[in-house]
């Protein structure tokens, strides 16, 4: 027997998110994503310091957009998926974060193999992940707490519940190319792609973002890791 939906398990009572609240929340993301994050560079900042701020602008962009979205209509959070859930169901996403790295690792090899893609997008996540043990912490921090919550409250909690409305296939696939294109046309995307999908399916299945927030942070907490144990070994 499979698991509920988002729809079968919201109370019907409550309004699912639309698209208002869809079109408020990925406008101040883009503003964010595609005006604010490409300035960091002109402030100076070393390498890590960019990594580090760029983790707190996009986790802390994520909760702002979703916080004006979530204010347009004033919903309940509960129709944002923003509600507990099993043991179960975060052994699920922790189980999903692990998947969803390995299939990043062949998705993104493949591409690189057809496509010439931008290919240095994440240099300053590598060079922060590699500055010692506190830089490592705090990009830990920002990018596998603050950004998987985040990127999870707005893509899944907004964007794949408005869509959602129209079935399965354009909930899902459709949050998830929205989520990928928000990170841009290089080789992020792939691996972005793959995120959104089972991040996406999670939410739908389970009704609530909390599985797709730990399959999000396991993922980009192993991204990091190996981007530090590469920087110790070279």
């Amino acid at each position: 027997m499979t698991s509920p939906s988002t729809a079968q398990r919201m109370d019907p009572t409550t309004p699912r998110p639309g698209w208002v609240e869809l079109s408020v929340g990925l406008a101040i993301m883009a503003l964010i994503a595609f005006v604010l994050a490409p300035q960091l560079s002109r402030l100076g900042m070393s390498g890590p310091t960019t990594g580090i701020v760029g983790g707190v602008v996009s986790g802390g962009g994520g909760l702002l957009a979703f916080a004006a979205a979530a204010l347009v209509r004033r919903r309940s959070w509960e129709a944002f998926g923003v509600r507990r859930t099993t043991v179960r169901w975060l052994l699920i996403g922790l189980a999903a974060g692990l998947v969803a790295f390995a299939a990043r690792v062949v998705a993104v090899y493949l591409v690189t193999l057809i496509i010439d893609v931008e290919t240095d997008t994440q240099a300053s996540y590598a060079a922060g992940a590699g500055a010692g043990l506190v830089s490592l912490a705090l990009m830990m921090l920002t990018l596998a707490v603050l950004t998987p919550i985040g990127e999870e409250f707005l893509f899944r909690g907004v964007v794949t519940s408005a869509l959602l409305r129209y079935g399965a296939l354009v909930g899902v696939v459709g949050s998830a190319v929205v989520f990928a294109l928000m990170h841009g046309v290089n080789e992020v995307l792939p691996a972005a792609v793959i995120v959104g999908l089972i991040a996406a399916e999670l939410y739908r299945r389970s009704g609530s973002i909390w599985p797709g927030v730990l399959m999000h942070a396991l993922y980009n907490a192993i991204t990091l890791a190996l981007l530090a144990l590469a920087a110790s070994a070279a």
